[in-house]
């Protein structure tokens, strides 16, 4: 496994994300069970993708590689990192082929106590469209609460849809989330 591991959950390990990833990258982000989850909606090449890994020190963001076994299964990251309140916001994706093994929600646990513990978050949040029962799950199971609702804000595959907004505060993350 190129690069070396930052953080290690119970199945996965996170890793920071180098231009030798821009290929799996681009295959996940472009893959039709992927793409339309998140938003994104023009297709991203291999170069676009090393772009992008090359802007990665232009901001707070933090964006981790997830492997599991030493191989690439998706991403996540905290982004929009705002130390005046102390807040970020959780977003990943994973490749079909590695859902459904509970990665995400490995991931997401521990890259959010590394948030609280290392950079002093007092909230992480997420959005979630409506129908992406999924991503809301793997939420939950870390501890995540549904805030509230904002109606009809994405356009998605030709469609007004709602996205939820999930928050966990630092105080509710406990040894029970672990």
């Amino acid at each position: 496994m190129p690069g070396h591991t930052f953080l290690r959950g119970d199945d996965i390990t996170l890793r920071p994300i180098e231009a030798d990833d821009a290929e799996f990258l681009a295959e996940t982000i472009n893959h039709p069970d992927v793409w339309p989850a998140l938003g994104a909606y023009d297709p991203l090449n291999d170069q676009q993708e090393r772009e992008w890994i090359e802007s990665l020190g232009d901001s707070d963001d933090i964006h981790l590689l997830i492997c599991a076994d030493d191989e690439p299964v998706g991403t996540i990251g905290l982004n929009e990192m705002f130390d005046v309140w102390g807040t970020a916001e959780l977003g990943y994706y994973l490749h079909p082929d590695a859902q459904g093994n509970g990665y995400a929600s490995d991931a997401a646990r521990r890259l959010v106590r590394y948030g609280f513990e290392d950079h002093r978050l007092a909230k992480v949040y997420a959005n979630v469209y409506e129908d992406n029962d999924a991503s809301q799950a793997v939420l939950e199971s870390v501890g995540f609460e549904r805030e509230g609702v904002f109606r009809d804000h994405a356009f998605v595959r030709g469609e007004r849809v709602d996205v939820y907004r999930y928050g966990l505060l630092a105080k509710e993350f406990g040894a029970d989330a672990e």
